[in-house]
C-alpha cells in the first residue's frame, strides 16, 4: 500500500488546493518546483531553498546517470544525502534531456541510445534503467520514459510518439513495481490534438499511476494552445491524483493553469532569469543590466518577505550584474523562486478562501502594469 496520498482541501471552478502527502514531508498544492537538475539548485544553497517555501525540488536522471553517476550517488547514501536536500525529490525521467540531442541519439522500441554531451561514452536509456537510475537516487516521484514530442509535428508524427511513450509507459510500471515508499507518475502526450492527447490520458489512467503529468508543451506552442490542450486534458485525468504540468513556466502560465486544473510545476526560468540578470516582480519582470537601475536606490520591492528583494539596492544589484559577480547571480535567483513561491501560496490561499477569481484579475493587472521607473 502506498504511502503517498493527495488530499484536496478546497476548489473553485477546476483550480484545487491541497496536499501531497509523501515520508518525506507534506507538499502544498498549487506547488512549483525548484530545478536542481545536477543535484543543486543553482546559485542555492539548499536550506535557502527551503526557506522560499519549497516543499520539493527536482532532479534529473539524464544529467546524474552522467555526472557523477547513480550508483556512485546510491553508495554515497542516495540523492537526498548527496545534496543536503531531506524533504521530497520528483526525478525526471531523462527522456527529455535526451530527446534534445538530436543527431547525437538513436530512438529504438527497446529505447534511446545517445552520446554523452560531456565526454561523447555511448549510453543506452530503456524505461526499465531509467527506472533503475531513479531507484538508486531514492527518488520520491519518478517520472516513466518518454519521447517528448516536438513542436510542431505532424499528425501521424505525433501520434507515433505518443503510441511509443504509452507502451514505455507500461514497460515503466512493470520495471518500477509497488514500493511503499515512491510515487509513479504518468506522462501524457499527444501534441496538440485533442482526440490523442485523450487517447494517451486513457490509456495511463488504464494502467494506473500516482499521479499524472502533461507533457510535451511549453515546446514553442505559445500560451493560447498550451492552456487550450489543457482544456482538452485535464478533464479525461482522475480528479482524485495530482496533475503536473511539466516545464511550465512563466507567472501568467502558472496562474492560468492553475484555473484549469493543475496542482504541480517545474521550470528552469526562475533560476536561469536569475543568473541573465532578469528579477520576477509583482510588476512584472525588472532587467537589472539596464543603465537605468545604476543610481536607483530602491530594492526590487519593499514589501516581499525575501531579503534579496527587500534589503538591496537595483544599483547595488546593477552592479553585481554588470560586473558578473557570482553574489548578483544568487541574489536574484533568490529573489525569483521567493516570489515564484509567493505566488504559488497566493494562489492556494485565494482557492480556500473561495477568491482565486478575484486573485487572478489582480494578478494580472499588477503583473501587467510593469515596473515603476525611478523619479
Amino acid at each position: 500500500m502506498s504511502t503517498f496520498k493527495f488530499e484536496i482541501a478546497a476548489k473553485e471552478g477546476a483550480a484545487r488546493t491541497g496536499k501531497l502527502i509523501t515520508p518525506r514531508g507534506d507538499i502544498a498544492t498549487p506547488s512549483f518546483m525548484p530545478v536542481g537538475t545536477a543535484a543543486t539548485v543553482k546559485a542555492m544553497l539548499p536550506e535557502t531553498v527551503r526557506e522560499t517555501g519549497a516543499d520539493i525540488v527536482l532532479g534529473n536522471t539524464y544529467h546524474l546517470m552522467l555526472r557523477p553517476g547513480a550508483e556512485r550517488i546510491a553508495r554515497l547514501g542516495g540523492l537526498h544525502e548527496f545534496m543536503q536536500w531531506p524533504r521530497p525529490i520528483l526525478t525526471d525521467s531523462g527522456g527529455f534531456q535526451v530527446m534534445s540531442l538530436s543527431g547525437l541519439r538513436k530512438l529504438t522500441e527497446e529505447g534511446v541510445e545517445f552520446q554523452s554531451h560531456i565526454d561523447g561514452t555511448r549510453h543506452m536509456l530503456s524505461p526499465e534503467r531509467s527506472m533503475e537510475i531513479q531507484r538508486l537516487l531514492g527518488s520520491d516521484i519518478v517520472m516513466v520514459l518518454d519521447e517528448c514530442t516536438p513542436f510542431p509535428a505532424t499528425r501521424d508524427q505525433t501520434q507515433s510518439s505518443m503510441e511509443l511513450s504509452m507502451r514505455w509507459a507500461e514497460r515503466s510500471k512493470s520495471a518500477f513495481g509497488n514500493p511503499d515508499a515512491n510515487a509513479l507518475f504518468g506522462i501524457v502526450q499527444g501534441g496538440t490534438f485533442a482526440d490523442l492527447r485523450k487517447v494517451s490520458a486513457d490509456h495511463l489512467v488504464s494502467v494506473g499511476f500516482d499521479g499524472y503529468a502533461i507533457g510535451g508543451l511549453a515546446v514553442g506552442e505559445g500560451q493560447e494552445i498550451m492552456f487550450r490542450v489543457l482544456e482538452d486534458t485535464v478533464p479525461h485525468l482522475p480528479s482524485d491524483r495530482p496533475r503536473y504540468l511539466m516545464g511550465v513556466g512563466k507567472p501568467e502560465d502558472l496562474v492560468g493553469a492553475v484555473t484549469r486544473g493543475i496542482d504541480m510545476f517545474d521550470c528552469v526560468m526562475p533560476t536561469r532569469s536569475g543568473r541573465n540578470g532578469q528579477a520576477f516582480t509583482r510588476r512584472g519582470t525588472v532587467n537589472l543590466r539596464n543603465a537605468r537601475h545604476a543610481d536607483d536606490p530602491r530594492p526590487l520591492d519593499a514589501e516581499s518577505s525575501c531579503p534579496a528583494a527587500r534589503n538591496y539596492s537595483r544599483a547595488y544589484l546593477h552592479h553585481l550584474v554588470k560586473s558578473k559577480e557570482i553574489l548578483g547571480a544568487m541574489l536574484l535567483t533568490w529573489n525569483n523562486l521567493a516570489y515564484y513561491q509567493e505566488l504559488m501560496f497566493g494562489m492556494r490561499t485565494a482557492i480556500q478562501n473561495q477568491s482565486f477569481d478575484e486573485f487572478s484579475r489582480n494578478f494580472k493587472a499588477l503583473y501587467e502594469s510593469g515596473d515603476i521607473p525611478a523619479t
